[in-house]
This record gives structure tokens, sequence and C-alpha cells, in this order.
């Protein structure tokens, strides 16, 4: 266990900070995946601008790599765009 003041405090920041970025990465990733189910176009339509900001926000905070949050962007607006 660290002995000094200032490492015990830096693990409580760390555990309180993978809690926090857990949560909204958790809930990203239900969000794109209840993109990925809606087979509507007009939903999908919809939903699309509120996934691809949570995946920015994501990407800004370093939580998911930028390239990640691209790729994720990408692949659901074809999705969304192949939908009849």
């Amino acid at each position: 266990m660290a002995n000094h003041k200032s490492s015990l405090k830096r693990i409580r920041q760390t555990e309180k900070r993978k809690l926090h970025n857990h949560y909204y990465a958790k809930t990203a990733r239900n969000a794109v995946r209840d993109l990925r189910k809606t087979s509507e176009k007009q939903a999908a339509t919809e939903m699309l601008p509120k996934v691809s900001s949570m995946l920015d926000k994501l990407a800004k905070r370093n939580i998911i790599h930028r390239n990640k949050a691209a790729n994720l962007k990408s692949k659901l607006a074809r999705y969304v765009n192949k939908l009849a």
C-alpha cells in the first residue's frame, strides 16, 4: 500500500474517475447497441445525432480513442442510410 498522502489521494481520484468514465462509456455503448437494433429509418435518424454527440464527448475526454469514435459514427451513419 502507498505511504505518501499524495499517492493515497491519487488512488482515490483514479478510482472515482474510473467509475465516472465507465458509466459514460457504458451508456454510449448501450446507445450504439440500441441504434443498431432499430429497424425503422425515422427512429434511427432521430437517434443518430444523439449517439454521435455521445461518442464525440467520449473522444474529447479521452475515454475512447478519437479514431474509434470516428469509425463507430461512420458505421452507424452507413447503417442508418441503408435502412429503407
